[in-house]
């Protein structure tokens, strides 16, 4: 090829070069101000949707409320309504990962579509088939899915944080110390961080008892889609020895529930030995007797239906999630609904003591507090609605009752109080309406505080105690108190309280007991006191536990969560 033709070759392609790189160029600017154009389209139509929205506000997507109806119009007036989920090119990569944990929100017994989740999917599919018929993204779709998606952030982490309901909105004797957090900072500081998972993680109560709880709940929701358990039909008790096909679905029963190993017996019907030993280990799971008899109590327990235990469980998990950031290192958690407290350091069961709680017209209420004083040999300041409902009428039918149970009469309050002698009153005359009067027993054997008293003043007026009426214990349903907790142990939860102060030893408690004399005694160092009511829970030993609900707390609970996921509009 000659010179000349060649000079004039690479010019003509320098030329067609140079034309593609501008034409290249104008494309890409024509592209960048269409995706400019897009994107301020999207912002201003969020903002025009959140500041037409009223006050207060009401925003919804179909048929879709925004239930964070305060903190999302906050997000993104903070972020000049800029849209968090949707780019000019369509969803972002972080609203998979997001989807992604609300599709696992049933782990943790909650409803995927209470965060728009089936709405949020339908959306998508109406993007990405548009994206396949190459048709341009409709800026008013993508701000339905971004404040879809905001909304269901904002209200899946506060119910992760907080619980799906505040119980006290239902049950006016549960105070819950629920956690608290900002969460339109979180939700921007996730976003740009890109940890979206991470951060709804770190709201999960840390307790290795949530986690071991939410374990069974998967376990059992397992068991459920495997048809369940049998039913045990039996008109009469099942023990040791007998024989037939019920003692064979009773051995079914027990090992879908890992009471018993499933392994190769002779004869499957026949109630042996380890039978016997799987029904001993059902019973005390269930807080029964413990006989290995298969009695009415037993049989009612393992009828229960697998969905009633997963809705059980399903509850308690929501308790989880009432409580406090911290119980405390060391603290006594005291659960109603098991009859039993429980000495806790550094997450380990150290003292366990059986309880009495309040009676179902009575009942002991939940709240979190500290014990900060203990009183020895205590006199009973006897509540106005016992001394009305329980001792008037006991007067009225036996004018020496008080003088037997060593009860005083006062009358008039603090400097101005005068004791009155009982033969004086005309107790028949008096009604609970009209009654004037306060009762109070002294210290001794009779006391129904018993030797020693736990406080911790609270807006229930309810305390730990000692009894004389120590029988009690001895029933697997102990709900005879009037609120307060009787205890089976006093003087060794006693000498554990008093433990940092050196001159209250054992010994001394017992003298200080025997002089029978009142007497206060201030703890060296608060402890930290939990009455729950866990009717669903997983031991220290890995034992998935479960209770009757012997205050109707669940069903109130169950028609709760039933309901709209409501607000939560904290910040």
């Amino acid at each position: 090829m000659k010179i000349l033709d060649r000079i004039n070759l690479s010019i003509f392609r320098f030329i067609l070069f140079f034309t593609l790189l501008l034409s290249i160029n104008g494309l890409s600017q024509k592209i960048e101000t269409t995706h400019q154009l897009f994107s301020d389209q999207v912002k201003e139509l969020l903002r025009h949707r959140i500041e037409t929205s009223g006050n207060p506000p009401k925003i919804s997507v179909g048929e879709e409320i925004i239930h964070s109806s305060l903190m999302l119009p906050l997000f993104y007036e903070q972020r000049t309504f800029i849209p968090a989920w949707i780019g000019a090119n369509g969803p972002l990569p972080h609203v998979n990962d997001f989807l992604h944990a609300v599709h696992n929100a049933n782990e943790h017994g909650m409803r995927p579509n209470d965060y728009h989740f089936q709405k949020i999917e339908s959306i998508l599919e109406e993007i990405n088939k548009n994206r396949k018929q190459k048709s341009p993204l409709n800026p008013g779709r993508s701000v339905d899915l971004d404040l879809l998606l905001t909304d269901s952030f904002l209200v899946y982490a506060s119910h992760l944080l907080a619980g799906r309901v505040n119980p006290q909105t239902f049950d006016p004797e549960w105070h819950a110390n629920r956690r608290e957090m900002h969460l339109v900072r979180l939700l921007e500081k996730s976003l740009e961080e890109n940890n979206i998972q991470k951060s709804l993680e770190s709201l999960l109560p840390f307790y290795v008892g949530y986690h071991d709880l939410k374990q069974t709940f998967m376990k059992y929701q397992k068991i459920a889609a495997q048809g369940g358990w049998p039913t045990i039909q039996a008109s009469y008790s099942i023990k040791k020895d007998d024989m037939g096909e019920r003692v064979e679905r009773l051995r079914e029963r027990l090992i879908i529930t890992d009471n018993l190993k499933s392994e190769t017996v002779s004869d499957p019907t026949i109630f042996d030995e380890s039978l016997e030993q799987a029904v001993y280990k059902f019973q005390q799971r269930h807080g029964l007797a413990v006989d290995g008899i298969v009695g009415p109590d037993t049989l009612a327990a393992l009828n229960v239906p697998i969905e009633q235990r997963i809705s059980q469980i399903e509850l308690n998990l929501e308790r989880w999630r009432w409580l406090p950031q911290n119980l405390g290192e060391n603290y006594i958690l005291v659960n109603i609904a098991n009859f039993e407290l429980d000495v806790i350091e550094e997450s380990h069961t150290i003292m366990t003591m059986r309880a009495v709680v309040g009676k179902t017209y009575r009942r002991t209420p939940v709240f979190s507090d500290k014990i900060t004083y203990l009183v020895i040999n205590p006199s009973w300041l006897i509540p106005p609605s016992i001394a009305v409902q329980d001792i008037l009428p006991q007067i009225k039918k036996d004018p020496e009752y008080l003088s037997r149970q060593n009860i005083k009469v006062l009358i008039g309050w603090g400097a101005d109080a005068k004791e009155i002698d009982p033969k004086n009153i005309n107790w028949t005359a008096l009604s609970p309406k009209e009654f004037p009067y306060r009762f109070i027993q002294e210290p001794g054997p009779l006391n129904s505080l018993g030797k020693i008293k736990f406080m911790f003043p609270n807006k229930f007026n309810v305390y730990l105690h000692d009894t004389p009426a120590k029988d009690l214990f001895g029933k697997s349903s102990r709900e005879f108190s009037s609120g307060c907790i009787r205890i089976e142990k006093p003087l060794e939860l006693a000498e554990y309280v008093l433990r940092e102060d050196t001159k209250w030893t054992k010994e001394a408690i017992l003298i200080a007991v025997k002089k029978g004399t009142e007497q206060t005694i201030r703890l060296p160092q608060p402890i930290p006191i939990h009455l729950l009511y866990w009717t669903a829970w997983v031991d220290q030993d890995g034992t998935l536990q479960f209770r009757n609900d012997i205050y109707g707390r669940d069903t109130l609970l169950k028609k709760a969560l039933e309901k709209e996921p409501p607000c939560f509009d904290k910040d």
